[in-house]
């Protein structure tokens, strides 16, 4: 696989140039009928009202039919009332990355708006409960493990892995903790290196529902997976990871494979519709096949597939997996997981952290305009049907995705669906991503954390954002830093030698030595840097 196709670095996998024909993988079920359009419009004079700058335009039924993508009106009603059963809560979702989960500490998440606290207890094994202490309420993501026992840090109550209160240090010695003094529990798994919660209290498990990626379990199979925190709602992020056409625009030449110039016309044929999501094929439009396989499966899981035959007629297997954890309007958590089973040895010439930053790159580079979305999705109060203007050659996913979500939004706390909508009952939190060097002081200033801090708690920084979830950045980071400070301290003695040396030649030699020193002292200070710092539009002016 070449190195460009490996980089986390753009929001879908990206098409490579056309293999042959062998290669191109068959699909495993009958194609269903392809996409309806609008109800066709006769030659006539319309008034659009969302270009109010523009004159009256000129509309034909085959203008719409060849640019926009949507059912016609009596699709439309017929397509608003049909919903399917549906409870969010009878769902597993993805928690977190299993290698990425403190050993330490309880971690404190969210599911829409329910508080969890995640860890391990003294076995080992995974234990989630609600994040509040039965006692006044404090989040127990903000206590400690004891001997394996999750303990809440303001009155010392301790609890076992079932939840079980064992501790409380204000009761008198001869007195009984009270079995109302327990923890309200959540199932989890371990699956494929990500821990899944399933979230109804009322429905046992049903660990058919758990997502198995074949790809994933294939021998050789090798995978880079992050783990982001992001300032706008999961079905943003879902439709916008499932938008490969904005890839050569916003993320133009993040890495070799993004470039403005291949912004082109795309295809689309839609293979599958369940109330479970949807699947189909994309590629661009000028190739006679369409090669990259797109899977969404309720509730938040995304993946982009390619298979590709080599010379030798053997298959290798490429999936961009995405999956999108609703915590909170306006807040999303992603694990994005891309993997491959032929690796190119360039590849191995980067630490793995370089492609981490260069994802959280990516993901800045849209925060700005998928935050503004999430705004003017909550003050419109309106479908997307009212809003967007869906192409043919384009958003054809978008267009399935708002239309799933018609069927299944009656069983979700809030939803924007094509045609329906059910605003959230809390507004959302929305922190912009930083735009430039002012704004960057602003996320940093002494109310969100501290000036200068790279550790402010603030989505519109990368440490909070990513490092902080990352053991493997995390170490990278403070490595990087003891380095720093290590070097510095040479160089600034050995420039104190050359000042009070007496040879000359010795304080030249000191002096030399003091600025490869300091220079590896700057290379430490970069490398921090680009894994903590924003990214900026260069075009934008400060």
């Amino acid at each position: 696989m070449a190195l460009s196709t490996s980089l986390i670095s753009s929001s879908l996998l990206v098409p490579t140039p056309k293999p042959s024909s062998s290669s191109s993988p068959s699909p495993t079920t009958k194609p269903l009928s392809s996409l309806t359009f609008f109800k066709p419009l006769s030659l006539k004079r319309v008034n659009h009202t969302r270009c109010s700058a523009l004159a009256d335009i000129v509309a034909t039924s085959d203008d719409h039919s060849k640019v926009f993508v949507g059912p016609t009106a009596e699709e439309e009603r017929r397509r608003e009332k049909v919903v399917a059963d549906y409870d969010w809560t009878e769902e597993w979702y993805p928690l977190y990355l299993t290698k990425s989960l403190p050993d330490d500490a309880p971690l404190g998440l969210t599911v829409f708006d329910k508080q969890l606290v995640l860890y391990r207890d003294g076995a080992g094994e995974l234990r989630c409960h609600e994040d509040r202490c039965p006692h006044r309420l404090a989040k127990l993501s903000e206590g400690q493990l004891v001997d394996g026992r999750l303990e809440c840090l303001y009155h010392g109550w301790q609890f076992e892995g079932d939840g079980k209160c064992v501790k409380i240090p204000q009761l008198p010695a001869d007195a009984k903790i009270p079995r109302s003094a327990c923890l309200k529990p959540y199932v989890v798994r371990d699956s494929q290196g990500v821990i899944w919660v399933w979230m109804s209290q009322k429905t046992p498990p049903n660990p058919s529902k758990i997502p198995w990626f074949e790809n994933f379990a294939r021998p050789g199979f090798n995978d880079i997976s992050t783990i982001h925190e992001l300032p706008y709602d999961h079905s943003i992020l879902l439709e916008n990871l499932m938008d490969p056409a904005h890839v050569p625009i916003s993320h133009d030449r993040t890495d070799w494979t993004a470039k403005r110039e291949d912004a082109q016309a795309l295809g689309f044929k839609v293979t599958e519709r369940s109330d479970r999501g949807f699947a189909g094929w994309w590629g661009r439009a000028s190739e006679p096949e369409l090669l990259n396989f797109l899977r969404f499966e309720a509730p938040c899981v995304l993946q982009n597939n390619r298979e590709i035959v080599d010379k030798n007629g053997e298959k290798h297997y490429f999936t961009g997996l995405f999956l999108c954890r609703p915590s909170g309007q306006g807040k999303s958590m992603l694990i994005v997981r891309f993997g491959n089973t032929r690796r190119s040895p360039l590849i191995k010439l980067f630490p793995e952290w370089y492609f981490h930053q260069n994802a959280c790159k990516v993901f800045e580079q849209d925060m700005g305009f998928l935050s503004s979305q999430n705004e003017v999705l909550l003050k419109e109060k309106v479908p997307t049907k009212e809003l967007y203007l869906n192409l043919r050659s384009s958003d054809t996913w978008v267009a399935e995705y708002r239309r799933w979500m018609d069927k299944v939004g009656h069983g979700m706390p809030y939803h924007f669906g094509h045609s329906t909508i059910s605003l959230p009952k809390e507004p959302a939190v929305v922190e912009h991503a930083p735009a430039g060097l002012f704004a960057n002081l602003s996320a940093s200033s002494p109310a969100k954390g501290g000036i200068g801090t790279m550790h402010s708690p603030n989505l519109a920084n990368r440490y909070f954002r990513h490092v902080i979830h990352c053991k493997g950045c995390r170490e990278v980071v403070k490595a990087f830093q003891v380095w720093k400070n290590g070097l510095s301290a040479v160089a600034a003695v050995l420039v104190a030698l050359a000042i009070l040396g007496s040879g000359r030649q010795w304080k030249a030699l000191l002096l030399v030595t003091a600025a490869l020193f300091s220079g590896g002292a700057y290379a430490c200070q970069y490398a921090i840097a680009l894994n903590t710092t924003n990214f900026i539009r260069t075009h934008r002016r400060l």
